[in-house]
C-alpha cells in the first residue's frame, strides 16, 4: 500500500456526510462498467474493486457543496460528475500500467499482468468511453471539459515519454508534463462540481484554480515520496521513476546542484539496482528534496489563495486542510 494511503485520511473524507456520498460513488462506479459481455465487466471492474481514496470524486462533491454551511447529501449530478472523473483516472491507470509493464496496482495484480496488454488497453478505453457518456448526460460544457481533460492527460504523458532518460530535462518541461497528466484532472474534478452546482463564473474559476494547485502539489509530493520513502512504505520499488528514466523535480534540482555531475554520470540510461541506490543517495543528500518541497508548498499556498475568495465554510476549510495534508506526509522523513 502506498505511503500516501497509510497516513491520516483526507480531511474531505472526514466531513459529515462524505462517507455516504462516497458510497454512492462506489455504487455508481460499479454500475457504470457493467457491459453486455461478462468478461469485459470483470476486467473493467478490476481496479474499482481494489478500492482507493476516491480523492477526485470527493473534490467534485465538495466543490458542489462548497457554498453550503455544512456538507450533506451530494446532488446526483455531482455524484455522477465524480464518477466520470474517477473513470478517467482509472482508465489512465490501465494505460499507464501497460506502458510501465507494471505487475501490481493498489496491492492487486495489474490488469495487464493478469489479462495481457491488449485487453488492458481495450478495458481502459472502455472506462474512458463510459466517463464520456456520463459527462454528456451532465451537459455540453461538462462533456467538452472532460474530453479536453483527457486530451491534456495524453499531452502530459507524451511530454514525459519524450523526456525519458534526458538528464537535461528542464523544470519547465517537468511542470508542463505534470500540469497535463495530473493537475488537469484535479482541476476538472473541482470545475465539474462547480458547474453542476450552477455557481457563478468567478466561483467556478476559483474552485478550478484550487483543483489545479492541489493537483500540482499532489504530483510533486508523489515524486518526492518516490525519492525519500522506502520500498516497503511505497508498496513498490523506491526510485521507480529513476528506473523508468522519468526525472522528476527532486532529480532535476539535484542535477543542477553541486553533485549534479556525479548524478548525471549515472543517469541517461537504464540503471542497475545498485546504481538506483547510489542515485537516490545523491538526490537525498543534495538539498534537492527540500527545494522540491518549497515548490509543493507554493502550490498549496496558491490553492489556499484561490479558496480565500470563497469565504469560510466547513467544506472550504476542509479543502484547504486537504492540501496541507499533502505536504505533511513528508514530516515523518525528517526532510
Amino acid at each position: 500500500m502506498a505511503y500516501r494511503r497509510c497516513v491520516a485520511g483526507n480531511p474531505l473524507t472526514r466531513l459529515p456526510g462524505m462517507t455516504e456520498n462516497l458510497e454512492r460513488v462506489e455504487a455508481r462506479l460499479a454500475e457504470s462498467v457493467r457491459a453486455d459481455d461478462d468478461f469485459l465487466t470483470e476486467v473493467a471492474s478490476h481496479l474499482i474493486r481494489a478500492g482507493g481514496k476516491r480523492v477526485r470524486p470527493a473534490l467534485t462533491m465538495a466543490a458542489a457543496l462548497s457554498a453550503d454551511g455544512e456538507l450533506g447529501g451530494a446532488s446526483e449530478e455531482s455524484v455522477l460528475g465524480g464518477v466520470s472523473v474517477e473513470l478517467v483516472h482509472l482508465g489512465s491507470l490501465y494505460h499507464d500500467d501497460v506502458m510501465d509493464d507494471a505487475t501490481t496496482r493498489r496491492t492487486v495484480e495489474s490488469v495487464n499482468a493478469r489479462w495481457g496488454n491488449l485487453k488492458a488497453i481495450l478495458a481502459g478505453d472502455f472506462l474512458l468511453a463510459r466517463a464520456s457518456e456520463i459527462a454528456a448526460g451532465l451537459g455540453t460544457e461538462v462533456a467538452g471539459l472532460l474530453a479536453a481533460t483527457i486530451a491534456r492527460l495524453c499531452e502530459g504523458q507524451v511530454r514525459e515519454l519524450q523526456d525519458a532518460y534526458d538528464v537535461e530535462r528542464s523544470e519547465a518541461a517537468y511542470t508542463a508534463s505534470i500540469e497535463g497528466k495530473t493537475a488537469a484532472l484535479f482541476a476538472s474534478s473541482c470545475r465539474i462540481g462547480a458547474l453542476v452546482a450552477g455557481f457563478d463564473r468567478d466561483r467556478i474559476d476559483s474552485l478550478t484554480r484550487f483543483g489545479r494547485a492541489y493537483g500540482m502539489a499532489f504530483q510533486v509530493i508523489d515524486d518526492v515520496l518516490d525519492v525519500v520513502a522506502s520500498s516497503e512504505q511505497l508498496g513498490k520499488p523506491a526510485g521507480h521513476d529513476l528506473v523508468e528514466g522519468v526525472y522528476t523535480l527532486p532529480t532535476i534540482r539535484a542535477l543542477q546542484g553541486s553533485t549534479g555531475e556525479d548524478l548525471a554520470a549515472l543517469l541517461g540510461r537504464p540503471l542497475e539496482p545498485e546504481e538506483v541506490d547510489k542515485a537516490l543517495a545523491i538526490i537525498r543528500a543534495d538539498g534537492a528534496v527540500s527545494a522540491a518541497l518549497v515548490v509543493a508548498r507554493a502550490h498549496v499556498d496558491e490553492g489556499r489563495a484561490a479558496l480565500g475568495a470563497l469565504g469560510s465554510s466547513p467544506v472550504v476549510d476542509a479543502m484547504a486542510e486537504a492540501s496541507d495534508v499533502l505536504v505533511a506526509q513528508i514530516d515523518d522523513f525528517g526532510v
